[in-house]
């Protein structure tokens, strides 16, 4: 059987879900979750990261480019929320922070990133 997904948003959605859980084949697996974090906030937190580079903020003594206010930004995030953070040598003995993935979170909280973001811009007086 491949994989399906239901979105639980009316009677019907729930009714084919649990028809679909009592006709699977001994050994699949169901998972209930909050929607992953969409294309709108993806975009948001994305032209944010923009923002902060074109704004020339100096982090640890230069100017950072999009993809590294990404970096900070889901890290700060994590330990903001106590999700907490690692730090663990890298395969040349760099050091590597091993973050969550934006691409997993879910709807809500992918959000929280935002305002996260949107208050450290605000704190590093950045307009949106």
């Amino acid at each position: 059987m491949s994989k399906r997904i239901f979105r639980l948003v009316h009677a019907e959605a729930r009714r084919r879900a649990v028809a679909a859980v009592v006709e699977a084949p001994e050994g699949q697996t169901v998972t209930i979750a909050e929607p992953n974090r969409n294309s709108d906030q993806n975009a948001k937190f994305h032209a944010i990261c923009s923002d902060l580079a074109k704004a020339g903020i100096e982090w640890a003594g230069k100017p950072r480019d999009a993809a590294a206010w990404k970096v900070l930004l889901v890290s700060g995030h994590a330990v903001a929320t106590k999700e907490g953070g690692e730090i663990v040598p890298g395969i040349e003995g760099e050091f590597v922070n091993v973050r969550e993935s934006t691409a997993l979170m879910s709807k809500s909280r992918g959000s929280s990133l935002i305002e996260y973001a949107v208050a450290f811009m605000a704190m590093h007086e950045v307009e949106a």
